[in-house]
């Protein structure tokens, strides 16, 4: 049978989360025999050796990266975009575990797309509560208590998850969101391909998706996020660390601090300003500029 999609996973040095990724996809996806490609950058945490030891009982095609100059995240999305042979991509991040039919859910909002349109079609994301400032929702995303699921790898209830997800979908069957959501993202390749992907002025991380989104926006993209398609979030296990001073609450690593920082400056400096938030689409374009919007596609030898 011909495959219609590939999800694909980039990862720095989140072995635990990485095999529950891997393990939600061939259980829960509907596509259980789907391609699985996984980009590991500079890993020292087991990760090769996990993925030449288990490429072949998971059926995983998967690239390793040890280098000065990382793709970060960004980059890695667009490394694993370009080896993928399928119509579709679906892009997880590593610490991410996909509810029951995540891929097909998304893949029927193809069946009433107007010719011409180019989808972006996103998953729910529940997320555990770990910020002070947390909400109970933000479009596209609810937070629940750290005791209801777990908040790490060792202790996330994978079942009781995969029950309520079932649930969340059937209460809030009618709910739309035209957001522009991170990875748990869905979209054809060659719209992935034809916007540029993430830019690589963003490496290694942060404000590549901002700066992706708007400039999908401008070049009138459309948005969706369907409650019936979800994934749990563990909320950037890479970059965040646990403070055990605040009250088992957590802090971005001083790591993502100053990348944030960096990167907050790059995206000054290419588009002129900030961008204005939105609850209905994440980021406003912005408009006005003589940005280029479309990127030349790189094309990866490795």
């Amino acid at each position: 049978m011909e495959h219609k999609i590939t999800t694909t996973i980039s990862t720095n040095n989140n072995l635990e989360y990485l095999k529950l990724a891997v393990k939600s996809i061939r259980q829960n996806a509907y596509y259980k025999d789907m391609p699985i490609i996984v980009h590991a950058e500079n890993c020292n945490d087991g990760t090769y050796n996990w993925l030449d030891s288990k490429h072949r009982k998971y059926d995983l095609e998967y690239y390793v990266d040890q280098n000065d100059d990382p793709k970060g995240i960004g980059g890695g999305m667009n490394f694993c975009v370009d080896k993928v042979k399928t119509e579709f991509v679906n892009i997880i991040h590593s610490d991410m575990w996909i509810a029951p039919n995540q891929d097909l859910e998304l893949l029927k909002l193809y069946d009433n797309i107007k010719p011409g349109e180019r989808l972006k079609a996103s998953s729910f994301r529940i997320q555990p509560r770990i910020f002070k400032n947390d909400p109970d929702y933000r479009p596209g995303t609810v937070f629940v208590d750290v005791e209801e699921f777990g908040a790490y790898a060792e202790d996330f209830d994978a079942s009781s998850f995969d029950e309520w997800s079932k649930e969340f979908s059937t209460m809030n069957d009618s709910l739309e969101v035209v957001k522009a959501g991170g990875a748990g993202f869905f979209c054809r390749v060659e719209d992935y391909k034809w916007i540029g992907g993430n830019d690589d002025l963003f490496r290694p991380a942060s404000w590549e998706d901002k700066d992706l989104f708007i400039r999908m926006l401008l070049e009138g993209y459309t948005f969706k996020m369907i409650p019936q398609s979800v994934v749990w979030h563990f909320s950037a296990r890479g970059s965040h660390f646990r403070d055990e001073a605040k009250d088992k609450f957590f802090m971005k690593s001083k790591r993502q601090q100053e990348a944030e920082q960096v990167n907050i400056q790059k995206f000054i400096n290419k588009w002129g300003r900030l961008p204005e938030e939105d609850e209905a689409t994440f980021v406003k374009p912005i408009e006005g500029t003589d940005v280029p919007t479309r990127i030349k596609w790189e094309t990866y030898e490795k």
